[in-house]
């Protein structure tokens, strides 16, 4: 009699990190096929004070890992504008939903705005829109499903490009990325 191989399900969170809105996405993976769970936004428009909003995306994203219990966390680094004071904000915003994520031993990767377009749409300038539409189709999500907020599809392309680079061949990732890079790491074959 064959033993039946399963294949164990994982949950990864996305999170598009805001001080105005906070975008998050459930993605689960189970035997190579991805679905969305999960998709959203944390409004902190209404909370003045900006230590309090920071609070607020403490409690709300330890909720969003307590009720979905994700295996992973995948997080969108900030992106690097002239304006530093909106930089620092974004920066406390995005620390905060990390510290939420490390209180629940929940494992992190971060991911700069242009890897998240290239693994979704192939090109790494690519608008909001053109970034959510692929994601709806990739993961056949109805257009009624899809949330109207970019915040939210930007957290579920931080989640669906975090699958993308775990299943990545590992031959691939390993793959020299010069001549001399490749000469150096087969010396011992050089004569």
């Amino acid at each position: 009699m064959q033993s039946q191989r399963t294949t164990p399900e994982r949950i990864i969170l996305g999170i598009d990190p805001g001080t105005q809105v906070m975008g998050y996405a459930i993605l689960r993976v189970c035997a190579g096929r991805t679905e969305m769970m999960a998709m959203g936004t944390i409004d902190l428009k209404r909370q003045p004070d900006a230590y309090l909003r920071l609070g607020h995306i403490f409690e709300r994203v330890t909720h969003i890992i307590d009720t979905f219990h994700p295996d992973e966390l995948a997080i969108e680094a900030p992106f690097f504008g002239k304006n530093v004071q909106s930089m620092l904000k974004l920066g406390r915003a995005q620390g905060v939903a990390i510290a939420a994520a490390i209180r629940r031993q929940v494992p992190i990767t971060e991911y700069e705005p242009r890897k998240i377009k290239v693994a979704i749409t192939g090109n790494g300038a690519a608008s909001k829109q053109q970034v959510a539409d692929m994601l709806r189709r990739i993961l056949h999500i109805s257009p009624d499903d899809m949330q109207v907020q970019f915040d939210a599809t930007d957290a579920l392309g931080a989640a669906y490009c975090h699958f993308l680079q775990q299943n990545r061949p590992t031959s691939a990732a390993a793959a020299p990325r010069s001549w001399k890079e490749f000469a150096n790491k087969h010396s011992d074959r050089i004569h």
